[in-house]
């Protein structure tokens, strides 16, 4: 695999994204990693589709298995829909995951196209363990990670056919984010985000999208502030689907499981009064 032009860093920094690092770097949270050990894949997002509930009928001491192999399952098929987003990519074509965590779909994008990724994320404890997990699976000539800001990466411009962000452009600005994907993009590349955003109609953000912001120590964007950020920096969007409904029912087995954390009621109150979305938005670089 070859390097990227630049060896990315975390110089750039501004104090909050040191928080976050921090953050990160000091996660432990079962429902990362007790779903990731299932076959691997460390996701650091939520899940799609229609859950089998037959999951909450399994014997003891099988039940709680069950229900974290189902939990995964839909995770999983979360970052499957993402990479369908990305169109033709192929095995002579450079990615980039933006905020990649604990490198999942990272790994799947590998798995299905055969192209070279770059997994960029500000916490050191994830990159190493991201890279780890390649090495066992003897991708790492092909799957790197590194420890970086995604605002300023140092990547070479237009090296990447496709760029993404799963679920982690709210720990940013998203016009100095589209800005920076943009220059990484070749013409015609591809960016694909799935995110949670509040909706502008419910007027400002609702008590739950707050409650949201702050376990996670993130700020939720506006919908509409995609949509302006992205025609600023030439990212023509393509396809738009609200994945609310979709999304319901992971949240809802989630709150039933071992691994709840808590937050699970702020989540499903907030998809259910519309006041919270969750959105695939894909778009070409102009």
């Amino acid at each position: 695999m070859t390097a990227p032009s630049t060896a990315p860093s975390t110089a750039s920094a501004i104090p909050y994204q040191q928080d976050i690092a921090r953050y990160w770097n000091e996660e432990e949270r079962p429902v990362n990693l007790r779903l990731g050990a299932v076959d691997g894949l460390y996701h650091h997002h939520y899940g799609i589709g229609e859950v089998d509930w037959s999951v909450l009928d399994a014997p003891e001491p099988d039940r709680d298995q069950s229900v974290i192999n189902e939990l995964h399952r839909l995770e999983t098929a979360q970052s499957a829909l993402l990479l369908d987003a990305l169109g033709d990519i192929r095995p002579g074509d450079r990615v980039l995951d933006a905020g990649c965590g604990r490198g999942g779909t990272s790994v799947l994008a590998h798995d299905r196209f055969g192209c070279s990724v770059d997994g960029i994320t500000l916490s050191s404890k994830q990159a190493e363990f991201a890279a780890g997990q390649a090495k066992q699976r003897g991708i790492d000539e092909h799957v790197a990670f590194h420890t970086g800001n995604m605002l300023d990466t140092g990547f070479t411009p237009g090296g990447y056919r496709a760029v993404w962000n799963n679920e982690s452009t709210m720990y940013v600005d998203l016009t100095d984010l589209f800005a920076a994907h943009s220059r990484l993009l070749a013409r015609g590349g591809r960016y694909v985000t799935i995110t949670g955003c509040y909706n502008e109609v419910y007027g400002q953000p609702s008590k739950a999208v707050s409650t949201i912001n702050a376990h996670y120590e993130c700020n939720i964007h506006g919908r509409n502030e995609y949509f302006r950020a992205l025609a600023a920096n030439r990212l023509v969007p393509i396809e738009v689907r609200d994945l609310t409904p979709e999304t319901i029912p992971y949240w809802e087995l989630r709150a039933r499981s071992s691994v709840a954390t808590g937050i699970e009621e702020a989540f499903l109150s907030s998809y259910r009064d519309r006041s919270f979305q969750y959105l695939l938005i894909a778009a070409d670089r102009v």
